[in-house]
């Protein structure tokens, strides 16, 4: 799992398959799904704080958190909004991998 500590996530999923979480602090379902992504190891994970990347979560529409983008080959596959179970997050990460 990476956070994101500077501007530089195109350079982070522009070869592969990634889920990048969209999340905050204060957000209390961001919370919960946070040690739910910790335990997928064998996914790549990009953890992006609103409050830190304002302009990053505004290029991808970020209107509610948390928001979990799929991306392939630096291209947005598909997108889930709010918290998901384990299971959901496998299954669409696998189905686009």
């Amino acid at each position: 799992m990476i956070h994101l500590e500077k501007e530089n996530l195109n350079e982070l999923i522009k070869e592969g398959t990634h889920l990048i979480d969209f999340y905050a602090d204060w957000c209390g379902p961001c919370t919960m799904l946070s040690p739910i992504l910790e335990d997928m190891t064998d996914i790549s994970v990009i953890k992006v704080n609103v409050d830190k990347f304002p302009n990053i979560a505004n290029e991808y529409k970020v209107m509610s958190i948390p928001k979990l983008v799929y991306v392939k080959d630096g291209k947005v596959v598909t997108e889930q909004v709010g918290l998901q179970s384990e299971e959901d997050i496998r299954n669409t990460y696998n189905n686009i991998k």
